[in-house]
């Protein structure tokens, strides 16, 4: 039987409607409704989720698979999901789980009390607990339930994220969220209207709480031919990263692949992704990375330009980083958390 559970962020309104206050959507549902992300159900004027403990995946990955290059560089996080989505992105990569509520039918998955996905986490070696895989915000009061207890048992909480989230459930989820990786997937609003179904400015606003909770903060753009890999629009995404998150804040540049109802483009060219870390790093950026493509994504120090942390892939080949966080060669720090 599905566990049921009522929400924790809402309000409720005139005429037996809601409003969820989780992302920045804001839905007012009427009664016998749902929201966007089709996972959150008002019930006679309470609003409940309909996939607390309810994962549709379970299992360990390396933390480099999030992206995060900068957040304990060679563990290992395990990773949950339920079904759902509060975007529609046309070139979803996973949407055979996020998408998968919209077509009115939830997937098989497992039940799992947030103690038994601690405990899970701990028999697999995890240094961490992430959400990730859909979009965590709406399973939001699973993510915090396991959180505070993966804090309790030594573990730190990642958000793998579109960052479409409410200000007031960041500062909720704060004191247990170590490090979020935020999907920035363009840098015009008329491209979140017309494929994704959202605006772009509450991500942009997220991104900077986070950095004002001092949450460690990586962003991830997938370039995608024709939608937003211009130079112009790199640039801007560039800037923005740089001088309102900072220039010590990793930047993912990844490849498109066609996927879902985007079959009909091209995959990214690599010199389009060489092109764009060019742009990031000419931003002033000092973490700039390529993804999904074959060999090696290295850190090297910012200043004396000494390889750090060799990977090929998701696996670390080498880190010659100080226990300290600082490069070997000239005492330079290295942004991040658990770095050495």
């Amino acid at each position: 039987m599905r566990i049921t559970k009522e929400s924790m962020m809402y309000e409720k309104l005139a005429e037996g409607k809601v409003r969820c206050n989780l992302c920045a959507h804001r839905c007012v549902i009427s009664d016998g409704k749902k929201g966007i992300c089709q996972v959150r159900e008002n019930r006679g004027g309470t609003l409940y989720t309909l996939v607390y403990g309810h994962t549709i995946i379970q299992h360990a990955d390396p933390v480099e698979k999030k992206p995060l290059f900068h957040f304990h560089p060679g563990s290992t996080a395990y990773s949950i999901a339920t079904p759902g989505c509060n975007f529609h992105c046309r070139w979803c990569q996973n949407w055979d789980i996020s998408q998968i509520v919209h077509d009115r039918r939830f997937i098989m998955g497992e039940e799992a009390s947030p103690e038994q996905v601690v405990a899970a986490a701990q028999k697999a070696d995890c240094r961490s607990i992430a959400y990730t895989y859909t979009e965590p915000t709406i399973f939001f009061e699973y993510a915090y339930d396991t959180a505070r207890l993966a804090h309790e048992a030594g573990l730190v909480n990642l958000y793998i994220t579109n960052g479409y989230m409410t200000e007031e459930m960041l500062e909720t989820f704060q004191p247990y969220l170590d490090a979020a990786n935020v999907d920035l997937k363009a840098f015009r609003d008329k491209t979140y209207r017309k494929y994704v179904g959202a605006r772009l400015q509450p991500v942009l606003d997220t991104m900077k709480v986070m950095k004002r909770l001092g949450i460690w903060l990586e962003v991830t753009t997938l370039v995608i031919p024709g939608i937003n890999d211009n130079d112009g629009e790199l640039k801007d995404a560039a800037n923005f990263v740089a001088n309102e998150l900072g220039v010590d804040t990793p930047w993912h540049i990844s490849r498109f692949f066609p996927d879902y109802k985007m079959t009909d483009v091209p995959p990214t060219s690599v010199e389009t992704l060489d092109r764009a870390r060019e742009i990031g790093l000419e931003a002033g950026l000092r973490y700039v990375y390529v993804g999904n493509v074959p060999g090696e994504a290295n850190t090297v120090c910012h200043k004396c330009r000494q390889m750090l942390i060799r990977r090929l892939g998701y696996r670390i080949l080498e880190n010659r980083v100080q226990p300290n966080g600082r490069c070997p060669n000239c005492g330079t720090p290295v942004a991040g958390v658990g770095m050495g």
